[in-house]
């Protein structure tokens, strides 16, 4: 399978040209969420499928308290004493903090081009794997 890189606001595929798409770790960089989501479904073809795998939310309450802690505290500091470029870990930890819950990203994928959305979490929910199709 070739590699091709691309903008995921511009990908560069011919519409329905794609059995599936991912992207994993990297929707929440893209400076147009929904957009994005258009265009990876833009190039699927009907009844392809799309995974996003990506940070989330842990749902147990008590641990998502404990994560969100060290992501907001723990992370950067320890980021400004041992990486030589400190602040990418204060973006990841505001990323990750900001970014929609499981039911939320799932309304967005469904507003945008997806059908049959779901998701499973992983590592109590710090991770979730969005599945959907696109409508034949």
């Amino acid at each position: 399978m070739p590699f091709v890189a691309g903008d995921a606001l511009h990908l560069p595929f011919a519409d329905g040209a794609c059995d599936a798409v991912t992207i994993s770790f990297g929707l929440r960089n893209v400076a147009d969420v929904p957009r994005a989501l258009r265009e990876l479904a833009r190039v699927t073809r009907p009844g392809g499928r799309l995974v996003v795998c990506e940070f989330s939310r842990p749902v147990w309450k008590p641990f998502r308290v404990v994560y969100l802690n060290y992501l907001m505290r723990a992370l950067p500091f320890i980021a400004r004493r041992v990486s030589s470029h400190p602040e990418a870990y204060v973006y990841l930890a505001e990323s990750i903090r900001v970014w929609p819950s499981q039911p939320e990203l799932a309304e967005t994928l469904a507003a945008n081009g997806w059908a049959r959305v779901r998701w499973r979490n992983l590592s109590k929910g710090i991770v979730a794997l969005h599945l959907a199709e696109r409508p034949v």
